[in-house]
Parts: structure tokens; C-alpha cells; sequence
């Protein structure tokens, strides 16, 4: 949630989302436009009911977004029902990968984006750039230190990574400073970030194929570009092809293969 750039930082995930308008702020940034603000009250919110009508809203617009919120109402949320909340951040943060990897998808020509198209152009973008770094799939350990991704961030951008502020990442610490830096850099770029500095340490393959794909998404849409995305990535090895309604762990690990 604190990765979504929203206004409101998060201390307690239960507690700072009970009056609703930190999640409204959030499925705004997920899906632009689709919350009625006028039917919105602001922090600090005093009436109860107030509360009530945010979180309502809330669910009214997941139900919107064809989330599973069976049995649920604003009522849970504002009481801080735990594993409601978490069912609802958990829909939330998919509808962001998907509208994203749906967004490539229109940017394509209609063709289907794979993990093993979005891996090929984040190498080949790296490699074009005259640097060295290579991921051989969105799980490869050595993404990590954050090299990678500052690469490809520089590769789209030449001037967007300070290169004085970039350490080596080869200890816990300089790769916890070189992952904040790459989200930091990505958000001033305008990719939509869904993850933390945690996800890259950790190398959550979920979250490396998100952020790869909206740096993608990101470069696709520059002004400056008169050729197409499609033009940019291999297209004759893929084979799993995204779904409409999940994104597969074993999608990522077949990019293994297939992209390298």
C-alpha cells in the first residue's frame, strides 16, 4: 500500500484502514477515476457512520472490480477484521498486476504478453545500453543487489539514475539502499509500483515480473517513441501465455527457459 505513492503513509495495516480512505485512495490509484469523491469523507473523521459510507464504498467498487467479497461489508472493515482486509489488499494488489499486464497487452498490437516477452526486453534493453547485467528469469537470486533494474531503468532513461548514489549491492545493506533508490527512481519515471524495497531484497518473482513489466509499460507509452512495443521484444519462443484472471507462479519459472 505504501509503495502506491498514496498520500496517507500506513503504520498499522488493521488500524489505518478502518475509516476507509486510505483504501479508496488506493483503488483510485489502481483504477483512475472509479472512486466518487463527492460520497467520500476525508481523515479525521469523527462520525462513525461516516466511516461506514467510505468503507461501503470500498466494497461497492471491489464487487465493480469483480472481487470475491462474498459475506462482506463496510461494517468489517471498520471493525478491522483482519483476514477481510487482507482478502480485499490481496485482490486489490492482483487487479493492479493484471490491469498492467492488460495495458501491455493493448500497447502490443493485441498480441498476448508473456513473462518470457518481458524478460527478453528488459535483457535486450540492458544489453542495447552497452551494459552487462542479465536476469535469467524474475527469480534469478542475483536481482537482489538491484544492479539489474537500475540498468534498465538507465537504459530507458539515461538520465534518470544518479549513478554517485548507486552502491555495489553486495551486502544486506547496500542492497537495501540500491532497492529503495530503484523504486524511487521508477516512481519519478511514472511506473505504477506495487512493490517494497523488501520484495527486490527477497526477490519476489511475482514482484520482479511487476516491476519489470511496468517499467516496460512505462516505455512503451514515451512520447518520443514512434515504434512499437511489439517491435522491441522476441516474440517466437513464448508460449505461456497470461491469464485473464490469475498470474502464475509457473509462468515466471517457464521464462526460464523460454527467454533465455
Amino acid at each position: 500500500m505504501n509503495s502506491l505513492g498514496i498520500s496517507t503513509y500506513i503504520n498499522n495495516v488493521f488500524e489505518d484502514l478502518r475509516d476507509g480512505w486510505i483504501l479508496l485512495e488506493a483503488i483510485d490509484k489502481s483504477s483512475p477515476g472509479i472512486v466518487s469523491w463527492k460520497f467520500a469523507t476525508k481523515p479525521p473523521i469523527r462520525m462513525p457512520f461516516r466511516k461506514v459510507e467510505n468503507c461501503n464504498q470500498v466494497v461497492k467498487i471491489g464487487k465493480q472490480l469483480k472481487f470475491s467479497l462474498v459475506n462482506i461489508a463496510g461494517n468489517d472493515i471498520v471493525q478491522g477484521n483482519k483476514k477481510l482486509i487482507l482478502a480485499f489488499l490481496w485482490q486489490l494488489m492482483r487487479y493492479n498486476i493484471l490491469q498492467l499486464l492488460k495495458n501491455l497487452k493493448s500497447n502490443s498490437c493485441e498480441k498476448e504478453i508473456t513473462d518470457a516477452d518481458i524478460l527478453n526486453w528488459a535483457n535486450n534493453k540492458v544489453k542495447d545500453s552497452g551494459r552487462q547485467s542479465r536476469m535469467e528469469s524474475f527469480k534469478d537470486k542475483s536481482l537482489s543487489s538491484g544492479i539489474f533494474f537500475l540498468e534498465l531503468l538507465s537504459a530507458v532513461d539515461p538520465r534518470v539514475v544518479n549513478w554517485s548514489l548507486v552502491t555495489k549491492g553486495e551486502n544486506e545493506e547496500e542492497k537495501k539502499m540500491n532497492a529503495s533508490y530503484i523504486i524511487s527512481v521508477a516512481r519519478k519515471l511514472g511506473c505504477s509500483i506495487f512493490l517494497l524495497p523488501e520484495d527486490i531484497l527477497e526477490v519476489n518473482q511475482k514482484m520482479m515480473l511487476t516491476l519489470a513489466a511496468s517499467i516496460m509499460y512505462w516505455h512503451s507509452k514515451k512520447p518520443s517513441e514512434d515504434k512499437f512495443l511489439a517491435s522491441d521484444i522476441e516474440t517466437g519462443s513464448s508460449t505461456e501465455i497470461f491469464s485473464n484472471t490469475t498470474v502464475d507462479d509457473s509462468a515466471s519459472e517457464s521464462s526460464t527457459d523460454d527467454g533465455s
